[in-house]
C-alpha cells in the first residue's frame, strides 16, 4: 500500500514538472513566435511562479481545514482544465493569465503532496518514500523534453507547443483516476476528533485495501477545531517561529536557485552558444538525467546519514556548481556547459529533493500543510524574481556574475541549515509526534 501511495502521488509530482519544463522547452519558440523581449519571456516564468505562491498558500490552508484527499483530486482538476486552455491561448497576453490560473493547481499540489506522504509513511522509511516522490520531478522533464522535441519537430512551431500542453492534460485525467484509490491521512483524522475512521484506514491500509472512497453519509468537522485562514497563520507563525523561518529559506534558496538557474539556460546561455531551438530539449533530457541521479542520491542519504547533514552538503555542492557552471557559460564550449549543466541539475534537484521531507516533517499535522504551502509561497517569491534580476546581471555586467549571484541564492540556504544543524531537530527514524514537541 505504501508504494502504491507513492507510485500514485509521484505521478502527480510527475505532471507538475512536465508543466514546468515544457515551458521551459518552449521558451526560445514563443519568443520568436510573438516577438516577445527577453524580459517579457522571462515574465512567462515569473508569472508561473507567482501562481504557484498562490496555489501553495490558499491551498495549503485547505488541506489542513478539509483534508488531504478531497485536494488530491481538486488540484489535478484546476490543473488539467487551465492547461488544455492555455493551449488555445491566441497570445501573449491570455496565455500569461492562463500560465498564472494553471500555477495554482500545481502551487496546490506542493502543500497537499508533501504533507501527506509525511503522514502515510512509517518514520524508518519516510525520508526516502518523499524524496522518492519528489524525484519523479526529474522524470517529467524528461518527459516535456521528449515531447517537445517530438512536436516541435514534427509539426510547425506555430502548433507544436499546443500540442505538447495538450497532451500534458491528457496525462492528468488518467492522474485523477489513480488518486481515487488513496486515503484520507488518518494523523489528520485523528487530530479532527475522528479516531474511528482514523482507526478504520489504518486497518484498510495494513490490510491491503484497494478501495479507499468514503462509504454512507459523510462525517462533518467539528466546528470549535476549525480555525480561520488568517488564525492558521498567525497560529503557526507564534507555535512554530523557528520551523517557518526554516521552511521559508529553504524554500527561497532553492526556489530562487534553481528556477534562475532553468532560466538563465535557455534565454542567455544556449543563445550565446548559438544552440537551435530544435536542439534545445535535448539539453533538459541530458541535463536531467544529472538530476536523478541528484534525487538518488539524496533520497537515499536522508535516512541513512540524516536530514540535516544531507541538506547542508547538498545546499553547498550546489552554490559551488553555479559558478563551475557560470566559467563554462563564458568559455564558449557547447560541451562544457553540457557537463557543468548536468553537475548543476545533479546538485540543485538533490538539494530541494532533500530539503521538501526535511522542512514538511517539523510540523504539527494540523499546521502541516499550512506550513508547507507558507514556506512554498515565501520561496515562490524569490523564484518569481531571480529570472529577471538574473538577466539584468547577465546584460548589465557579465554572464559569469549572474552565476555567483546563483551561487548566493544557494549559500543562503546553507547558512540557515548551520543554526538547525546545532540546535534544530533531526528528524530521521523519528515519529511525527516526537517531531512536533518543542
Amino acid at each position: 500500500m505504501h508504494t502504491r501511495i507513492v507510485l500514485v502521488l509521484g505521478l502527480g509530482w510527475m505532471l507538475d514538472a512536465f508543466e514546468v519544463n515544457i515551458v521551459g522547452s518552449v521558451l526560445g519558440v514563443l519568443q520568436k513566435l510573438w516577438r516577445l523581449t527577453t524580459a517579457e519571456t522571462s515574465l512567462i516564468v515569473s508569472v508561473w511562479l507567482i501562481g504557484i505562491m498562490v496555489g501553495a498558500i490558499l491551498f495549503g490552508y485547505c488541506a489542513d481545514r478539509f483534508g488531504r484527499r478531497r485536494l488530491f483530486i481538486l488540484t489535478l482538476l484546476v490543473y488539467s482544465g487551465f492547461t488544455v486552455v492555455s493551449a488555445l491561448a491566441p497570445g501573449y497576453g491570455a496565455f500569461l493569465a492562463l500560465r498564472f490560473l494553471t500555477a495554482i493547481g500545481v502551487g496546490a499540489e506542493y502543500s497537499a503532496v508533501n504533507a501527506a506522504i509525511s503522514e502515510l509513511i512509517p518514520a524508518r522509511y519516510r525520508g526516502r518514500a518523499a524524496a522518492t516522490v519528489m524525484n519523479f520531478w526529474p522524470v517529467g522533464s524528461i518527459l516535456a523534453a521528449f515531447v517537445t522535441l517530438y512536436f516541435i519537430s514534427v509539426l510547425p512551431a506555430a502548433v507544436g507547443w499546443r500540442f505538447a500542453f495538450a497532451l500534458g492534460a491528457i496525462i492528468a485525467l488518467f492522474s485523477i483516476w489513480a488518486r481515487r484509490a488513496l486515503p484520507e491521512s488518518p494523523r489528520w483524522l485523528a487530530g479532527r476528533g475522528r479516531g474511528e475512521a482514523a482507526r478504520a484506514v489504518s486497518a484498510r491500509i495494513a490490510g491491503g485495501a484497494r478501495d479507499f472512497a468514503p462509504h454512507g453519509p459523510a462525517e462533518t468537522l467539528p466546528a470549535a477545531r476549525a480555525s480561520g485562514f488568517i488564525a492558521q497563520l498567525r497560529d503557526l507563525a507564534r507555535r512554530q517561529p523557528g520551523r517557518l523561518a526554516l521552511g521559508c529559506l529553504l524554500d527561497f534558496s532553492e526556489a530562487a536557485g534553481y528556477y534562475g538557474l532553468f532560466a538563465l539556460l535557455p534565454l542567455l546561455v544556449l543563445p550565446r552558444l548559438h544552440v537551435a531551438d530544435q536542439a534545445v530539449p535535448w539539453f533538459f533530457i541530458i541535463g536531467n538525467l544529472g538530476a536523478a541521479a541528484g534525487g538518488l542520491i539524496a533520497a537515499a542519504m536522508l535516512d541513512k546519514v540524516g536530514r540535516k547533514a544531507t541538506v547542508t552538503i547538498f545546499y553547498l555542492l550546489a552554490a559551488a556548481s553555479m559558478l563551475v557552471m557560470g566559467r563554462a557559460a563564458t568559455g564558449g564550449s557547447t560541451g562544457g556547459v553540457l557537463l557543468a549543466f548536468v553537475a548543476a541539475n545533479l546538485c540543485a534537484t538533490g538539494s530541494w529533493i532533500a530539503a521538501y521531507p526535511t522542512f514538511s516533517e517539523l510540523f504539527p499535522t494540523r499546521l502541516r500543510a499550512t506550513g508547507i504551502g507558507f514556506s512554498v509561497g515565501f520561496g515562490r517569491i524569490g523564484a518569481a524574481i531571480a529570472p529577471p534580476l538574473l538577466v539584468a546581471v547577465a546584460q548589465h555586467v557579465s554572464l559569469e556574475a549572474s552565476f555567483a549571484v546563483l551561487a548566493a541564492f544557494w549559500l543562503l540556504g546553507a547558512a540557515a541549515m548551520i543554526p538547525w544543524a546545532i540546535w534544530g531537530t533531526e528528524g530521521k527514524n523519528r515519529s511525527l509526534e516526537l517531531l512536533a514537541e518543542p
